[in-house]
Parts: C-alpha cells; structure tokens; sequence
C-alpha cells in the first residue's frame, strides 16, 4: 500500500516536534503553525526552478527536502488527533494544508481539511493551493470544508520572472494571468486579506519590483507574505547565491514600513538598478520601527486572535545559521545585529 494522501501527510519538521510526533526543542520558540503538505510518490507536476519538489529534481520525492526542510510522513489521521489533543492542552495557533500540482490534490484538499475539522472543529485552517487548480467552485468548496484563509503561490514579483520560474519558461503549468485572476476570485470570496500571495526574494527580481508588489497586494487588500529565496540541491537554481542579509532586512523594513506605517511610495527611492536607496522619512520613526523587531519577524497566517501564527521555525535558516526571518519577536542583542546587517547609514534620509 502505498503512503498518499489524503490518507497520508507530510508534515514540516517543527510542526512535528510540537505536536510531539517526532523529539526536539525548538530553540527561542514554539511552532505556531501545523504546515502540513500532501503526497504522492510522483511528487508535483510542477517543475518551478526553485523548488524542492520540483517534477525534474532528482530522487523519489518522499526523500526531497521542501524549502531545505525535511518533512516527515505520517498517517492523517494520527495528525489530526494530535492537532485535537494540543487543542486541549492550550490552543493550535492554525493549521495550514499545502497542495502540489496532481490531478488528486483538489479532492485530497476536501478530505484532509474535513478529517482536521473533525478532530478540531475550532482550529483555523488555511489552504496553500495551487492556483492553477482552482476555479469558483472549488474556491466555495473549500470554504465549506474549513478553511477560511487561502494561500497563492505567486513567488516571483514580476511576470517574466514568474514565466521563466514558474511558467513554460520553466517547462511548467503555471500562467501569471490566470494566477491573479485566482486571488481575485478568492479574496472577493473569503474576504479582505483572507487571500495571501507568497512573495520571493531572491528571483532575479529587484526591490523595485518587490516594493511595487507589495503596494499592488495591501492596495487590493491581499495579504503579502515574504520568503526568503534558499537554493535546494539537484533544482534548476541550486547554484544561485542568496540574496546579501543587509538587503533582505532592508526589503523586509520597507515592507513594513508600506503595510503598518502607511509609508508613501514617493518616500522608497531607488538607484539606477532598481535597489533601495533611500527612505525619506523622519529618523527617529525609521529606528522606533526598527526597535519593535517586528519587521523582522516571518509572515504568516494569523491565529483565531488575529496575531500571525505561521512563523516556520528553520523554514529560511538552518540551526546556528543567521536568522532571515525571525519565528519570535527580536530583541537585545538581536537587534543590535540586525541594525549592524542592514548598514542604514545614508540610507535614511
């Protein structure tokens, strides 16, 4: 018998050290949300450059890693009854069920989403689907199972990113187009920033184009959540440095200055490669922002609380690497690193 969903989930690594599946500390933090991912032994069909799980990566999928975590396999149905049990103990901040492009995944999706319902009739769910797969009526049915947040894919911030990434120039399924016309159609249906767009950084993109995504998706009140590019091992892009530390903390201010701050687009000025060059504004607002520490931290999917829930512990880091996003709230010290990483000086004007 072969172990596929929906009768099977993966399930990320930090997921399964707090729901006790698997032994371990996660260090500064508990894991917020239950990132479970579906299965079947052709893995995607997928073939984005970047990913993982990707159709052309070598090795049998169950053994690939997925945003360099390992995330291993158990029965659903045991997942669920452990999602019930920490219900009980305290609260499961939500619990997200990833697709991968497979004619089953949308029939899969229904079933796992009711299997965890069932179990936790309290918890949040949100769906990371696979827009490619979705339409109208499945947009309303999986809104029926139990999910009220979904989650798009969208990764790269500029269509011919996304079309040399994603699409046929990566002999792959996806179309910008039809992409946006998915979030559109979800968030008109689930409501404003119910609908999120997974933004790369790390694509070939500049942070002009980050920043023009990030005002398109607060503007059309879609949610916004940032990643952070990590070359996996046998794909396309496996020899493709990451971003430098100091402009991945700088796009991630800047994000947050847009969202939480209502910063002006005018106030972002940009060199002649498109890369920040300075923000105009006062510099006692740019530090104080600084010191929350939270620009810093991941984006997620929020709790029934409305605080961000999805904070992926070792999803952008490996233990003892440096911190890309932060699965806790920075401090002390940790501030005083990330002020030194993204070297401000004559960047504030």
């Amino acid at each position: 018998m072969l172990n596929i969903s929906p009768d099977f989930v993966r399930i990320s690594m930090a997921a399964a050290i707090e729901l006790r599946l698997k032994p371990g500390k996660i260090h500064g933090c508990g894991c917020g949300c239950i990132n479970l991912l579906q299965n079947y032994p052709e893995g995607c069909f997928a073939n984005c450059s970047y990913c993982g799980l990707a159709r052309e990566r070598p090795g049998l999928a169950e053994e690939n890693s997925f945003i360099r975590v390992d995330w291993p396999l158990f029965p659903t149905d045991l997942v669920a009854e452990k999602i019930a049990d920490k219900e009980t103990e305290s609260t499961v901040g939500r619990v997200c069920i990833a697709q991968v492009q497979d004619h089953r995944a949308n029939d899969d999706l229904l079933d796992m989403t009711r299997r965890i319902r069932k179990q936790a009739q309290e918890v949040p769910i949100s769906a990371l689907a696979m827009a490619t797969l979705l339409d109208k009526n499945i947009l309303q049915e999986i809104k029926k199972a139990g999910a009220d947040i979904i989650g798009i894919g969208m990764d790269a911030a500029t269509e011919e990113i996304f079309y040399n990434t994603r699409g046929k120039g990566a002999k792959g399924p996806h179309d910008w187009d039809y992409h946006w016309e998915v979030v559109y159609m979800a968030r008109d249906m689930y409501g404003p920033f119910k609908v999120n767009c997974h933004i790369i950084i790390g694509l070939g993109e500049t942070d002009q184009n980050l920043v023009d995504m990030f005002y398109k998706c607060f503007s059309q009140k879609i949610a916004c959540y940032l990643f952070s590019f990590n070359p996996e091992p046998g794909t396309m892009m496996e020899n493709t440095p990451r971003q430098p530390i100091k402009r991945h903390r700088r796009v991630q201010l800047a994000k947050y200055l847009i969202e939480e701050k209502g910063l002006n687009r005018e106030a972002i000025q940009f060199d002649e490669n498109g890369f920040i060059l300075n923000i105009k504004s006062e510099n006692t607002f740019i530090q104080n922002t600084i010191d929350e520490g939270l620009p810093f931290m991941t984006n997620g999917c929020p709790d029934r609380e409305g605080v961000m829930a999805c904070n992926r512990p070792y999803g952008s880091y490996r233990p003892g690497e440096e911190y890309r996003d932060y699965p806790f709230k920075p401090s002390g010290d940790e501030l005083n690193v990330i002020q030194e990483q993204m070297q401000l000086k004559g960047i504030i004007a």
